[in-house]
């Protein structure tokens, strides 16, 4: 970044004024000011502890927040789930507010209610949190009030308390998977004789991925997969890397790059400190109120995590003692140190040129068509100073393939990951961009190949040398490479195939959009016909012809630095001579979708541990190209709609559910302007298996009132609020610019000129944001919406057991004939059964 002047570069300043601080020599048994740093912070008479600053990000929004030095770990073992239980209760009533009168408040302020959005409980804290507007400051008082009533005014009547009930258990068998199980285990182990572990079922929400444990306690925790029955080759290794380690220390390198990527994340802090966003800040001043000084130990617990037990306790003692005597014998040698290079692109391209540059005001950017067929769109924003996304797409992807070429070809991108697509194996590469805030990510999908990243201003020209080495590098298969990824693929198929969940999702999958291969999962028997040859040559296809990309960078850009560096390394890009993979955006092969036509009732049984239920209802649409974009914005506003009264009434009114979600699909990407456009409705939820078809039948029962009678005021109202409050917190950040001007490429409407179709598109969502009625809205939900006579509804529920299925047969309809049938199997069955086990005897 030589050429860079510093005057011209804000950020190019300010890296130079975090290079120029002194560093602070700080004893480790030196004890560190408590008070913190920037805010106005203090304790009222009554003892409560304030923390308040003022921070410009997001405009026109205060995160407020509750915390309260009390957790699940004061209970008893008679008292258990009952801190969880009083933070649920502080939603639905307090003295001042009934009925989930507080949730009605938040909505009609814009800030969504949801499953893990307000509050959550601990071990040591419980804490209630708010993002609210506050541009009308009577919002901001009444918010205030509403945390004044959670500290003190939360009602505990029994009527409360069996309303709410429901909802804590559904939350409760949400997490009693195998992930769950293995949390359980987990606290079990670490806090073995601790007053924790009986706590430990009803935390919400729990992070794997921290060294805290409870507070004034943390550890150093290793973890690895490996392939089923690997557990005790898995241990060994990371065991004689910990005893390498002690016996050699790292060397300068690792101690390098660790330094650079710890610098380099406090360097991005201070670059950006002054547009931190208020909730953040809010969080740091929640945990220095909630947290004490940690004691660190030096004890080690080895946990392992199998789907069924093959390594034994002696086992793993004797992996234990064998490194153990191998690091006293000092038999561990150290690491060679790999050739790491200086520089990402060896030889620099010569530069394209620019053919044509245009200018679209209402979004404020800039496009450029290079030399060599390229478009760049860039817009400049000071939202974050420490930040430039860039994604660049091209038209064609997967779904072209036949199926004899499909599973190959779609493990091109896992393969060529693991061998290096930027030129480079990805163990080196890491330790080339140690310190650099820079990453590119690749992507082959559906409809379209893409590349997609973000970096410093700093970095940019790193950022853009990987998207040149992305198109000039040719992967080829390293067998070591390809046996690695093809071990751990079927590791995950296995994985797959022992999760009720993943059974359930491939019927959904199978009921709503066909039996095509493209939509069956890669099975053991696909994976061995992967040819990693035509993998790798399908992938080195996908990133050949910059002439059929276009590229969008969002961010702090300075035009003076990068327009240089787009030229190089970007126009450098040679152009092949004959086209590869050039498709016409208006002939892209659609998805083999086969929606079903009439209305379907399953129910998808599955072994399970523990009892889970899910539910999925699917209702398909259609869009007519001419209304299409109107359209679209209506089916968001719906789907909205849905997912608000299918909460109010499944778990506000019956108290059956944890939460609810409703999301449309509408195929993909695919662009074409020439035909219809189809796609669905979903609708989901969790609940008890026992409840799960007359909570069906209310959620369907509610979708037909809603079309009968349509919503009222205050739900439209509400729906309004929070898509306009979502809005204007979308204008003040990089990754909603970076998402519409990628849209105005990619939507049908697009015919060369992004200005307009952003013009559109913006003003497609005002149109709708009008004409927004109970009325309008109705009338969307009929025509759009064809539920009455289509929808599908998947269930899916513990596989029964076959005595347990026939304790279930006085249910059964007498006269049905399908429970004729089932009674005969199972008489079969059932004899079937009993001369086995007479013959074993025998």
């Amino acid at each position: 970044m030589g050429s860079l002047p510093a005057e011209k570069s804000s950020s190019f300043t300010k890296m130079q004024s975090f290079r120029s601080l002194e560093l602070l020599n700080v004893s480790l048994n030196q004890e560190i000011n408590q008070q913190p740093f920037g805010v106005d912070h203090g304790r009222l008479e009554n003892g409560l502890a304030y923390y308040v600053r003022r921070n410009p990000k997001p405009k026109n929004r205060a995160a407020l927040a509750l915390a309260v030095k009390v957790g699940s770990v004061l209970e008893e073992e008679n008292e258990r789930g009952v801190a969880h239980i009083i933070e649920h209760l502080a939603f639905s009533a307090t003295k001042k507010y009934t009925n989930h009168n507080i949730v009605k408040f938040l909505e009609s302020i814009g800030a969504e209610f949801g499953p893990c959005n307000n509050a959550y409980t601990s071990f040591d804290e419980t804490v209630y949190e708010m993002l609210v507007p506050i541009d009308k400051p009577e919002v901001l008082s009444e918010a205030i009030l509403v945390l004044a009533e959670f500290s003190s005014e939360i009602r505990l009547s029994k009527d409360d308390l069996e309303k709410e009930r429901g909802a804590v258990m559904e939350e409760y068998r949400g997490g009693r998977n195998a992930n769950g199980r293995i949390e359980d285990a987990h606290w079990a182990l670490m806090m073995e004789g601790s007053k924790v572990v009986a706590m430990s079922f009803d935390i919400y929400p729990f992070a794997t991925a921290t060294s805290d444990l409870v507070r004034q306690s943390k550890a150093y925790m290793m973890s690895s997969y490996c392939k089923e029955k690997g557990t005790l080759e898995a241990l060994e290794s990371m065991l004689i890397e910990v005893a390498r380690v002690r016996l050699h220390g790292f060397s300068e390198r690792e101690i390098s790059v660790v330094r650079a990527l710890l610098l380099s994340s406090i360097e991005s802090a201070y670059l950006e400190r002054d547009q931190m966003e208020s909730t953040d800040l809010r969080d740091e001043y929640v945990q220095h109120f909630v947290d004490g000084k940690p004691v660190i130990g030096i004890d080690c617990v080895i946990k392992i995590v199998e789907p069924r037990a093959s390594a034994k306790i002696k086992d793993l003692q004797k992996v234990v003692m064998k490194i153990n005597k191998l690091e006293n014998e000092r038999s561990i040698i150290p690491w060679d140190d790999e050739d790491i290079p200086e520089e990402i692109v060896t030889s620099k391209p010569s530069a394209g040129n620019i053919v044509k540059q245009l200018e679209y005001a209402n979004i404020g950017a800039t496009e450029l068509i290079l030399s060599n067929g390229m478009r760049v769109c860039y817009k400049c924003t000071d939202f974050s100073d420490d930040e430039v996304l860039i994604s660049g797409f091209s038209y064609g992807g997967l779904s072209e393939l036949p199926e004899n070429k499909y599973f190959s070809c779609a493990m091109g991108s896992r393969i060529a990951e693991e061998v290096g697509v930027f030129g480079y194996k990805p163990s080196v590469l890491m330790d080339m961009l140690a310190g650099k805030r820079v990453g590119v990510n690749v992507d082959v999908g559906t409809y379209m190949r893409s590349f997609h990243g973000d970096c410093s201003p700093l970095y940019l020209e790193t950022a853009l040398q990987l998207v040149y080495q992305l198109f000039m590098t040719n992967v080829t298969p390293v067998e070591e490479v390809v046996k690695r990824v093809m071990q751990v693929e079927k590791e995950m198929i296995l994985a797959r195939e022992r999760d009720p969940i993943t059974a359930f999702r491939n019927r959904v999958v199978e009921v709503n959009y066909g039996n095509s291969y493209f939509f069956r999962p890669i099975s053991i028997s696909n994976l061995k016909k992967v040819d990693p040859m035509k993998a790798c040559e399908y992938f080195n296809s996908c990133f050949k012809d910059p002439s059929t990309f276009n590229v969008v960078m969002v961010g702090n850009i300075d035009p003076t630095v990068a327009l240089p560096l787009i030229l190089q390394y970007l126009g450098g890009i040679p152009k092949p001579s004959e086209p590869i993979s050039h498709f016409n955006s208006n002939y892209i092969k659609e998805l083999p979708l086969t929606y079903p036509t009439t209305i379907t009732r399953e129910v998808v049984h599955s072994p399970m541990v523990e009892e889970q239920c899910k539910v999925h209802i699917c209702i398909p649409i259609e869009l007519k190209k001419g209304t299409m974009v109107e359209e679209v914005q209506h089916i968001e506003f719906l789907s909205k709609l849905l997912e608000n009264k299918i909460l109010q009434l499944l778990r506000f009114k019956h108290g059956q559910i944890y939460g609810a979600s409703v999301y449309d699909f509408v195929d993909g990407f695919l662009p074409c302007i020439n035909t219809d456009l189809r796609g669905d409705i979903s609708i989901s939820f969790s609940c008890d298996p026992k409840t799960s078809s007359k909570l069906v039948d209310l959620a369907i029962d509610e979708v037909l009132r809603l079309q009968e009678e349509g919503p009222t005021d205050e739900d439209v109202s509400t729906i309004l609020e929070i898509e306009q409050r979502a809005h204007e917190n979308g204008l003040q950040e990089n990754d909603y610019w970076m998402d519409m001007i990628l849209q105005s490429y990619q939507s049908r409407i697009y015919s060369g000129d992004i200005g307009t179709s952003f013009k559109i598109l913006d003003d497609g969502r005002s149109k709708v944001r009008e004409s927004l009625k109970p009325l309008t809205m109705q009338s969307a939900l009929q025509r759009i919406v064809p539920f009455k006579n289509q929808h599908t509804v998947l269930i899916l529920k513990p596989q029964l057991s076959l005595f347990k299925w026939l304790r279930s047969f006085p249910q059964w309809t007498p006269l049905s004939k399908d429970a004729k049938i089932l009674v005969g199997i199972a008489g079969l069955t059932v004899l079937a059964l009993s001369f086995r086990k007479y013959s074993q005897k025998s």
